[in-house]
């Protein structure tokens, strides 16, 4: 007898705004194409493959789906593979993008948006995915400036109605509170993991305190980054894999979920057996021992 599928139903709900979402994710990074994400020239992922890979994700009870315009390699696009795979879109989905730094058709990384740029990559990303209005776009920012021109953009066009919610990634403590003052913030988007950017820490529980979902990214991925997760190990991480029946990436991602009911993952992949496996550890629980032994890595 097998046993019954695990689904993103079994990792809870967190509510960004007035939309519910289940907290097991997926990003769309890895999909247009193999090997590392985000460079120039990288080889293209197949396209069905691709295809199938999202609309398994929608089987599988996924209903937050984190892309962005400058995910694409040579002849594939997230955003566009999103529409070709999905819609007419599932009234329950939840789509978030983001923007701030493009990317020229090269791959090449552009200068940071200013504001006057900001509606156009808005635009973008509504033609790309065949729709009327974003769910949500989360505000990119690199350094500590203040955020409030570009921000304030963003909130023009949510009371345009061609965005829903807004949310910030990358972001410091003080931008969050800038923000705030100008419009209502339902995400911060930032790296974030086991063992990854200890010092966010305090900021995590202060958004929880805000009410602000948190969505860490390059959490399975951790130093690798857009590269994947690559060499050896922590052998606390496979101790707990061991003792569950689990791989480690499902360690991980199941640490990040009991950081805080607001936090969401999103982990990312191309391979149909990882996107299984990433929905399956939300109803991986992990005991306080195991916490303790695994909280004691991430401030090592």
């Amino acid at each position: 007898m097998t046993s019954p599928t695990i689904t993103a139903a079994a990792s809870g709900t967190w509510t960004l705004g007035d939309l519910t979402v289940n907290r097991i994710g997926f990003g769309a990074m890895r999909l247009p194409q193999t090997g590392p994400a985000l460079v120039p020239g990288a080889a293209p992922r197949d396209r069905d493959q691709a295809i199938g890979v999202l609309r398994r994700t929608v089987e599988l009870g996924v209903n937050h789906i984190d892309t962005a315009a400058f995910y694409f390699s040579p002849l594939r696009s997230a955003n566009e593979l999103i529409n070709r795979a999905l819609a007419p879109y599932p009234d329950d989905l939840v789509i978030a993008t983001k923007v701030g730094q493009p990317r020229d058709p090269s791959g090449a990384w552009l200068p940071h948006a200013g504001p006057g740029q900001l509606r156009g990559l808005v635009e973008e990303n509504l033609r790309q995915l065949g729709r009327d209005h974003l769910d949500l776009v989360n505000l990119r920012i690199v350094g500590p400036d203040s955020v409030a021109e570009r921000f304030g953009v963003l909130a023009g066009l949510r009371e345009a109605g061609l965005i829903r919610h807004l949310g910030l990634s990358n972001v410091q403590p003080h931008q969050l509170a800038e923000a705030q003052g100008i419009a209502p913030v339902v995400c911060v988007q930032n790296m974030y993991g086991l063992g990854v950017r200890p010092d966010q820490d305090d900021f995590v529980r202060h958004c929880g305190g805000q009410g602000v979902a948190f969505v860490p990214f390059y959490s399975i991925a951790a130093d690798g980054r857009q590269g994947g997760a690559g060499g050896a190990e922590h052998p606390e991480v496979l101790a707990v894999a061991r003792v569950h029946g689990v791989a480690p990436a499902q360690v991980r991602i199941a640490w990040t979920l009991q950081r805080g009911p607001h936090l969401l993952a999103i982990p990312g992949t191309g391979d149909p057996d990882h996107l299984a496996a990433n929905v399956a550890a939300g109803a991986l629980r992990l005991s306080a021992d195991e916490l303790a032994l695994l909280d004691a890595l991430h401030h090592r």
